[in-house]
């Protein structure tokens, strides 16, 4: 299967390698559109295969995926799956995006903005993964916004703390209420016992030659992460 140079590689205990790519301006944008053959074509150029895609809610809803290009288009946050060769993607522009590996065979991908995270994105995925007999022993996290530009309200705030912990909180470079996505992610990560955690460098607010953001820019553009199983060459 055809892809650009992946961001991140981690060998599987069978012999396979999950592999995943975190897009940027220069992929073009991924965001959902009726025309779907310039986005497919966008798609393949990144990774040549079908993809399952979803049309993102905020919700815990993860599919598991059978084949390639299963559950395109499902009404869900993340997607899991064994099989090889069948990329699973999310598309964002402040949210975080997620990769679940698991040594013993599986991947799951999440799409984590602080409404899913609170209703337990994270759990999902990482149950959605032990149902396949193979939960997550690490997870790659994606750029997102950062708290220096993420202005946050109070009550929604609380929220996060309640359910997150005290550490979700930051200040904005201008001295009002943030909150640090990033680290709702890793609190979130560890809940679900899953404390090998990496992050790509990167804040999708400050990154404007490279990021969209619909927070500082309005941007309606977006960047995916695409997630799948690779077959070790002969």
């Amino acid at each position: 299967m055809d892809h650009v140079d992946p961001n991140w590689s981690m060998p599987l205990a069978d012999g396979r390698i999950a592999r995943v790519v975190m897009t940027d301006r220069r992929h073009g944008d991924l965001a959902v559109a009726p025309d779907s053959a310039r986005l497919e074509a966008r798609r393949r150029a990144i990774v040549d295969g079908a993809w399952t895609w979803l049309q993102q809610v905020h919700g815990t809803r993860v599919v598991t995926v059978g084949a390639p290009g299963d559950h395109a288009g499902a009404i869900a946050d993340g997607a899991c799956t064994t099989v090889s060769f069948a990329p699973l993607a999310v598309q964002v522009a402040d949210c975080a995006p997620i990769a679940l590996v698991s040594e013993h065979g599986a991947i799951a991908v999440l799409h984590a903005g602080w409404r899913g995270l609170v209703a337990g994105i994270v759990a999902a995925g990482a149950d959605a993964l032990a149902a396949l007999d193979a939960p997550p022993t690490r997870a790659l996290v994606g750029p997102c916004i950062g708290p220096a530009s993420y202005a946050f309200g109070s009550e929604d705030l609380e929220r996060v703390v309640e359910a997150l912990g005290v550490d979700v909180g930051a200040t904005t470079r201008w001295g009002t209420t943030a909150l640090h996505l990033p680290a709702a992610v890793g609190a979130s990560l560890e809940r679900a016992g899953i404390d090998d955690i990496s992050f790509l460098p990167g804040c999708t607010a400050t990154d404007a030659e490279l990021r969209w953001s619909h927070r500082a820019r309005g941007d309606v553009e977006r960047q995916a992460m695409v997630v799948w199983i690779e077959e070790p060459l002969p």
